[in-house]
């Protein structure tokens, strides 16, 4: 028996490839800057040569590159930055509604899209400046009109 167990570890597949999990279906959000018609066509034809790509979207004027797939978000960037030389960092910004003080320092970047102010919820250098104090609450609810018992002179 010792023969048969030496073929049938040659014949299995290795360890890591028995556990490989399949890619969940995700969107990827990149800044890529895109000048013109060229640039986009070549990041276009970058992203939809990779493998399990469902749909490339791009807009231009925001730099803004948005890719949904069954795709790994680190080879996305990559792949982008190999095959066109340039710059690709994720998508920093978010709606400013999303962000309870959107014009704090960290959060405000003039160079965002309108509407846009940087994500520093997920930042732990700045997220303290966006985020209410305990004081700060009670004073804002002390005079709001969703109070029940707020101060009826205001």
């Amino acid at each position: 028996m010792g023969v048969l167990d030496y073929v049938s570890e040659l014949c299995s597949l290795p360890k890591d490839q028995r556990k490989l999990r399949k890619k969940q279906f995700q969107t990827v959000e990149m800044k890529v800057r895109i000048d013109c018609e060229g640039c986009e066509r070549k990041v276009r034809k970058a992203l939809e040569e990779i493998k399990g790509v469902s749909s490339v979207e791009i807009e231009r004027k925001q730099n803004k590159v948005t890719v949904t797939g069954y795709v790994d978000a680190r080879k996305v960037t990559k792949r982008v930055r190999r095959r066109t030389g340039k710059m690709v960092e994720p998508w920093p910004y978010v709606r400013y509604d999303v962000v309870p003080h959107p014009y704090a320092p960290g959060a405000y970047d003039r160079k965002a899209p309108p509407g846009y102010v940087r994500n520093v919820l997920d930042d732990p250098k700045l997220a303290h400046l966006v985020r209410a104090s305990s004081m700060e609450e009670r004073y804002s609810s002390a005079f709001s009109d969703d109070n029940p018992n707020s101060c009826a002179i205001m």
